[in-house]
């Protein structure tokens, strides 16, 4: 597999669509589409640092209960302040 499509595995598992996934890593959209579209290739260093944060913050969609942040989510629908 190379970082095309690994890129892609990646984007995919966060369930951010594209403009989300650039905001959050901070890197240009034309960027990310020329990089998914294999008109420029990614640095492989790069693709690894991104994994890395996905894990590390528990962005890929495995857990049900968080957020993007990888802060779980309160969604019991009781307020607290009854």
């Amino acid at each position: 597999m190379n970082e095309r499509e690994k890129l892609l595995e990646l984007r995919k598992k966060t369930g951010m669509n594209r403009r989300e996934f650039c905001q959050y890593f901070n890197i240009p959209y034309r960027t990310v589409q020329d990089w998914e579209l294999g008109s420029r290739k990614m640095p492989g260093y790069l693709l690894e640092l991104m994994e890395f944060k996905a894990d590390a913050v528990n962005l890929k969609k495995e857990k049900k209960n968080s957020t993007k942040t990888g802060i779980p989510s309160n969604d019991s629908g009781k307020d607290k302040e009854n």
